[in-house]
């Protein structure tokens, strides 16, 4: 983990990589969870003998499931000393662009965009959260997440 003693420290940033989460696997379990938790039980995702014959050769996770993971990257990727609390604000873009075979181990990449300051003291911090998975050519989610932190 990456640790940034003030904001200010992360003004040079902008444009360069902060660095990378610790890796998680996404189960089958968690699969299930997730499927449990959102209603979305769609076989491809659920029913990994039936997905054996789908068009991945087995079960894949959610994208919302791959998105959902990202405030724990954030959580083990960088942190800034001086907020005191950090608000998730929300996303400008999401792509999926591969899928995620069950059984993955799932990290993120960040890259700071802009820093700008927003009311009530605090100064929202745009990152790409570049989701890749172990051994893949390309990230499996692309994503602009906006958070704002607060001193």
């Amino acid at each position: 983990m990456r640790i940034f003693d003030t904001l200010a420290d992360l003004q040079a940033l902008i444009g360069q990589p902060l660095g990378h989460s610790d890796w998680i696997t996404v189960d089958q379990a968690r699969v299930n969870a997730f499927a449990e938790a959102t209603e979305d039980r769609q076989w491809i995702h659920v029913d990994p003998e039936r997905a054996k014959a789908g068009p991945f050769g087995g079960p894949i996770a959610h994208g919302f499931l791959t998105l959902s993971l990202i405030p724990y990257f954030f959580e083990t990727g960088f942190a800034v000393r001086e907020s005191r609390m950090v608000l998730n604000y929300g996303l400008n873009k999401v792509r999926f662009t591969a899928p995620v075979p069950v059984g993955s181990r799932l990290r993120a990449a960040f890259k700071l965009l802009a820093m700008d300051e927003v009311a009530g003291g605090a100064v929202q911090l745009t990152v790409e959260v570049a989701v890749e998975a172990e051994g893949a050519a390309k990230p499996v989610c692309v994503a602009e997440s906006l958070a704002r932190h607060y001193r």
